[in-house]
C-alpha cells in the first residue's frame, strides 16, 4: 500500500509539473490552426467583393431629418458588403461592441495592458492625428469612422475599422502616406470573451489594403528586433540571427503593423520593409507619421522590425 501511495504521489507531482506546459502547447497549436483558417476565410471572402471602398457614409442624417449626423460606414461595410461573402452570425454597432464578444482589455505582446480599446478610426491611429510638421497627414482629420463588430459562424469575435475613402496602389516609388491605402482593419479574438486575450495567442489583426485587387495580410509581430546599423540587404539575416522563425515584413505587412501599433508594439524609429521600389532602393516607413521613403538598400540603420513566418 505504501508503494502504491508513493507511486501515486510521484505521478501527481509529475502531472502537476507537466500539465500546464502540455495544455499551453495544445492551446498554441489550436490558436495557430484557427488563425490560419480565419485568415484563409477572410482572404477568400474579400477577394469576392467588387470593391472595398464607398460603403456607408460619414454624414448621413437620421430619418427624423433633424440634422443629426449618423456614421454608418463600418456597419454598412459589414452588413451590405462583408456579410454577402462571409458567414456572419451577429452584427453589433459601435454602442454595443461587447455584445459581439469584443474584450474590454487586451494584453499586448510586450506584456503591457491595453485597457482602452479604440472605438473609432482616429483612436486606432491617434499617432497620425498627433503628428506635426512635415509628417502630419492632411487627410487624417476627415477620417473618423466609428468601429463595428461581428461574430463569425465559427465563434470568432471581430472588431472592424473601416476607411470608405481608401485608395489604390499607384506604384509609387517612395514619399507617400500609407494611411489612405487601408480599407478595412480587423482585430480578432479567436475565442470570444474567453481568455487569455493576448496578442499572438487568441488576439490578432488582419488588414485589407487597396479597394480593388486588395492585399490581405495578417502579420504576427515578433519581439525580436534586429538593430545596430542594419541595411535592407542584411535585414533578413539580422532577423534570422535573432530568431530563425522570423523575417522582414513585406510592404503591406509593415503597413498593418503600423496601423495596429498598439497591438504590434512597433517602435517609433523608421522601419525597413522587404519591398524594392526600384533597383538599388528599399522602402523605408516612418511609424509616427505613416510616411514612406526610399533609401539605398546599403544604407544602415536601426530600423528593422521582424515578423513571424
Amino acid at each position: 500500500m505504501a508503494e502504491i501511495l508513493l507511486s501515486l504521489t510521484i505521478i501527481g507531482v509529475v502531472a502537476a509539473i507537466t500539465l500546464p506546459s502540455l495544455t499551453g502547447n495544445i492551446n498554441e497549436r489550436t490558436w495557430n490552426t484557427q488563425r490560419k483558417a480565419l485568415y484563409a476565410r477572410f482572404s477568400q471572402a474579400i477577394a469576392l467583393m467588387p470593391s472595398l471602398n464607398g460603403y456607408g457614409t460619414l454624414t448621413e442624417e437620421s430619418s427624423s431629418g433633424a440634422g443629426d449626423a449618423v456614421d454608418t460606414a463600418a456597419e454598412t461595410f459589414v452588413t451590405a458588403g462583408l456579410a454577402k461573402v462571409l458567414k456572419i452570425n451577429n452584427i453589433c454597432d459601435n454602442e454595443h461592441l461587447e455584445d459581439c464578444g469584443i474584450p474590454s482589455q487586451i494584453n499586448a505582446p510586450n506584456g503591457s495592458l491595453i485597457s482602452s480599446i479604440p472605438t473609432t478610426l482616429s483612436e486606432l491611429n491617434s499617432m497620425f492625428l498627433s503628428a506635426t510638421g512635415w509628417n502630419a497627414p492632411s487627410y487624417a482629420s476627415v477620417l473618423d469612422t466609428k468601429s463595428a463588430a461581428f461574430e463569425t459562424s465559427n465563434g470568432e469575435s471581430i472588431l472592424v475599422y473601416y476607411n470608405p475613402q481608401c485608395m489604390a496602389d499607384m506604384n509609387e516609388k517612395g514619399s507617400y502616406y500609407i494611411w489612405p491605402k487601408m480599407c478595412a482593419n480587423f482585430v480578432y479574438d479567436l475565442n470570444g470573451s474567453k481568455g487569455p486575450n493576448t496578442v499572438g495567442k487568441d488576439i490578432g489583426f488582419i488588414t485589407a489594403i487597396y479597394p480593388t485587387d486588395p492585399m490581405v495580410v495578417a502579420p504576427m509581430p515578433a519581439l525580436s528586433v534586429a538593430s545596430n546599423n542594419v541595411s535592407q540587404l542584411n535585414a533578413g539575416q539580422a532577423c534570422k540571427a535573432n530568431d530563425p522563425e522570423t523575417r522582414v515584413p513585406s510592404r503591406e505587412e509593415l503597413y498593418s503593423l503600423i496601423y495596429n501599433r498598439q497591438l504590434s508594439g512597433i517602435s517609433a524609429n523608421w522601419k525597413w520593409s522587404s519591398h524594392v521600389p526600384e533597383t538599388g532602393y528599399g522602402l523605408f516607413i516612418d511609424p509616427v507619421g505613416g510616411y514612406t521613403y526610399k533609401f539605398a538598400r546599403t544604407y544602415s540603420t536601426t530600423g528593422v522590425w521582424c515578423v513571424k513566418r
